[in-house]
């Protein structure tokens, strides 16, 4: 079942379903979601000369990822072709009986920027702000500001709630992420020889 707008706010109410700051709640809950504002932080991504990415590196990674943090009153320009992570204002906290789903705003897809390549699940128990995927697919460069509403989530209610959610327990890598994170994808089982 996905949650409407008077689900949302009965869970934001009793505590059991967080985003924070919510500033505005009768412009940030929609119907069925809720409209997540675009932090000041992002990880652009340089052009670079080594062949690959190496996933099991994480010195490749940082020698090609630069970060830039916004002013309040500034803006990010996102170039044609363009990929860069930023985060979103708010922290969430999503219960062991809920998944959320990042999706894009459409008025930000009518100007071709979309806001996941792949990550667009919150798992139950996740904590923090989220780490948004940022390409722009046209061909005029857009400006962003930090504030905009650039996401929105929805929530689905899990049949029954998640015995193992995402957490430290199961050393979950991004769990209490605060601005954006590059990919920690060194550390999976298959590239630390800790295979399972």
């Amino acid at each position: 079942m996905i949650l409407s707008d008077a689900d949302i706010l009965r869970r934001l109410e009793e505590g059991d379903l967080v985003v924070e700051p919510l500033d505005d709640i009768d412009l940030q809950v929609q119907p069925a979601s809720v409209d997540l504002r675009l932090g000041r932080e992002f990880l652009e991504f340089q052009r670079t000369n080594i062949p690959c990415i190496h996933p099991n590196s994480e010195s490749e990674v940082d020698e090609y990822v630069n970060e830039t943090v916004v002013d309040p009153e500034g803006e990010f320009i996102l170039h044609p072709g363009d990929f860069v992570l930023g985060t979103t204002k708010e922290r969430v906290e999503i219960p062991a009986d809920l998944i959320a789903h990042v999706e894009g705003r459409s008025s930000l897809g009518r100007l071709a920027v979309v806001v996941h390549a792949t990550a667009g699940l919150c798992d139950p128990g996740y904590r923090g702000q989220i780490t948004l995927e940022l390409s722009n697919l046209g061909s005029a460069p857009v400006a962003l500001t930090p504030g905009m509403r650039i996401s929105q989530l929805t929530f689905t209610e899990l049949k029954t709630p998640a015995e193992r959610p995402y957490g430290s327990e199961r050393g979950s890598k991004y769990q209490d992420q605060t601005g954006p994170q590059a990919s920690k994808i060194q550390g999976d089982h298959e590239f630390s020889g800790d295979q399972k």
